[in-house]
């Protein structure tokens, strides 16, 4: 019988906890951030549609069953996640050069859908796990024994083990992605030029963080140096390779480009990088956007009237000028150029969001049926717009109609992520909305999501009260 120093133990369990501690941490650093927020915008989502459409359509892959989804992140990158996803990085968009740069990315990221790479991502999980879970019970096993120098050696091997054969699977992953974008990029007739330019930025930008560039061993990507050789190679080889831009792309991502760039960067960076004398449209678009969000409305509303002058055909211009006016406690002012977009927009359902909200914000409540048409059609084109939803619940309230009021709370709560409003609500609705109808089903499916999420996120909190709207 061996006697075991119990002093030994607890040193054996924190040795255990910090090799999962750390192959845990690894896991992470592999999956993006889930908490970013979404920014969406009518005109860049028609943009992103129509420059990645080429693209996936050569994935093999319907354009109709990608989303490609901005998020507000400063840095330069992008990932996918759940399903057919493709998440942009505002950063990405703001420091790409040209739209062919951005193109490059997102033919990298749909290799990554078309591989499956985020469902086989659990295969290298799988490993690494076994190795880990051996080397645990090895190195307890020493110790337990009074090896303890062994033990603690073993775990840290098994560890960085699985460390390794995590990252290499990671890195498999991203060299395949970057050979299926090449050759998404090849069959749609577009040049990898851009591609190889946001690959150059990556390794400028790794040369001024001095991270080393000689061993790609613990890194989730190869080395950039190695990526750029094996893809210039392609790419020069390519008969696209001498394809210019799409001009009229090309004009359209530099008015989104600027427009974000006015939305999310600091309103006196804006004004230097887009100065007063530039009296381009992206100029224009810029410094709408930062004059607005600090508080100059009159100086917002004279970019905004510019550009109007330029195009009055043009329902972004006329959006933006409506949104101004709008957000300035303007609303009646701003539904002649709402409405307007809305129709030059073949009825964009952000648009009629904004626009259902105008009517609201009115306090008219002649304008309230117009405003509830407007936003069950919004709300039918596209069902992941908790704004409108909310708008919505506000009309159904107000209507008196406490049934379908208590539905779109409960639509947008589970938008919101805020799943036990969403219960709360949904199965107010169903004591109210006959019994098999199709709401009556959708407040059913809302209960189901929320409780499953509830459980995940470790079981019930205080019950929130119902509510009929939300202002």
């Amino acid at each position: 019988m061996t006697i075991t120093d119990p002093r030994t133990l607890p040193s054996a369990r924190h040795a255990a906890r910090l090799a999962l501690f750390l192959l845990f941490s690894l896991v992470l650093a592999l999956r993006p951030a889930a908490a970013q927020s979404i920014l969406r915008d009518a005109e860049t989502e028609e943009l992103f549609a129509e420059m990645s459409r080429p693209l996936i359509e050569a994935a093999g892959l319907r354009p109709q069953g990608v989303e490609i989804i901005l998020i507000g992140d400063p840095s330069i990158n992008a990932f996918v996640a759940g399903g057919q996803r493709v998440f942009l990085h505002s950063g990405l968009i703001t420091s790409a050069e040209n739209v062919n740069e951005v193109q490059g990315v997102i033919a990298h990221e749909l290799g990554h859908v078309e591989g499956g790479h985020i469902i086989r991502m659990s295969e290298g999980m799988g490993e690494a796990s076994s190795i880990s879970l051996l080397s645990l019970l090895a190195g307890a096993a020493l110790i337990a024994l009074g090896a303890g120098d062994a033990g603690f050696a073993a775990l840290s091997a098994g560890s960085r083990a699985a460390i390794g054969r995590l990252l290499a699977f990671s890195r498999v992953q991203e060299s395949s992605a970057d050979l299926a974008g090449a050759r998404y990029l090849s069959q749609a007739g577009i040049s990898g030029r851009g591609s190889l330019a946001f690959f150059r930025r990556l390794q400028n930008l790794e040369y001024r963080l001095a991270i080393p560039q000689t061993d790609s061993y613990d890194r989730t990507h190869p080395l950039s140096g190695e990526r750029i050789t094996i893809l210039t190679e392609l790419y020069e080889s390519d008969p696209a390779w001498d394809t210019p831009i799409d001009p009229a792309l090309e004009a359209r991502f530099q008015r989104v480009r600027a427009k974000l760039y006015g939305f999310v960067a600091d309103p006196q960076q804006v004004l230097v990088t887009y100065p007063e004398s530039d009296q381009t449209i992206p100029a224009r678009y810029a410094r709408a956007y930062a004059w607005h969000r600090d508080g100059y409305p009159d100086r917002a509303l004279a970019e905004a009237n510019a550009l109007v002058n330029v195009d009055p055909d043009d329902p972004y211009f006329r959006e933006l000028r409506g949104q101004i006016l709008l957000e300035s406690g303007r609303p009646d002012d701003a539904l002649p150029d709402l409405r307007l977009a809305l129709a030059q927009s073949r009825s964009n359902p952000l648009i009629a969001s904004l626009f259902g909200h105008a009517l609201i914000a009115t306090e008219d409540q002649e304008n309230l049926a117009e405003a509830r048409r407007v936003l069950r059609v919004a709300v039918q084109r596209d069902n992941r717009n908790p704004f409108a939803w909310r708008r919505l619940g506000y009309i159904y309230s107000a209507e008196g109609d406490d049934a379908r009021a208590y539905l779109a709370t409960a639509e947008y709560a589970n938008l919101a992520g805020q799943h036990q409003l969403a219960l709360v609500n949904a199965r107010q609705a169903m004591q109210n909305i006959p019994s098999g109808s199709v709401d009556w089903l959708r407040a059913q499916d809302i209960v189901l999501v929320s409780e499953t999420q509830i459980e995940r996120e470790g079981g019930r909190r205080r019950q929130p009260r119902g509510e009929l709207s939300i202002r």
